[in-house]
């Protein structure tokens, strides 16, 4: 299978640099690294294989196609959407968000 380019949309960034920051000011340099490298693998996994992603949250907000996958060792979940071209990366939010209020407004442009 042909891995596909992950595109992070603006929000996606944002919570990425929210993380990365919230790691550097609570824990370390080794923690805030440590979740970069998690979520590259991640993105990694999700390009070669966009189907492997839980769809459980795009039943709860009845999103067609929308998929989640955890980062290892780090309570955030990518969030994402397979399209022809590319794999359109919604949120990275942490697990104990209030996903459905986060992911609001987050419907794909036709």
């Amino acid at each position: 299978m042909t891995a596909k380019p992950i595109v992070p949309r603006e929000l996606a960034n944002a919570d990425v640099e929210e993380a990365i920051a919230y790691y550097l000011r609570e824990a370390s340099n080794k923690a805030a690294l440590g979740f970069v490298d998690a979520l590259e693998t991640a993105y990694r996994h999700i390009s070669r294989h966009p189907t492997s992603g839980s769809s459980r949250h795009a039943v709860e907000l009845n999103l067609a196609g929308l998929r989640s996958w955890p980062l290892r060792r780090f309570p955030h979940l990518v969030f994402y959407v397979e399209t022809k071209d590319c794999i359109d990366i919604w949120r990275v939010l942490h697990s104990a968000r209030d996903i459905p209020a986060w992911m609001q407004d987050q419907r794909p442009e036709e």
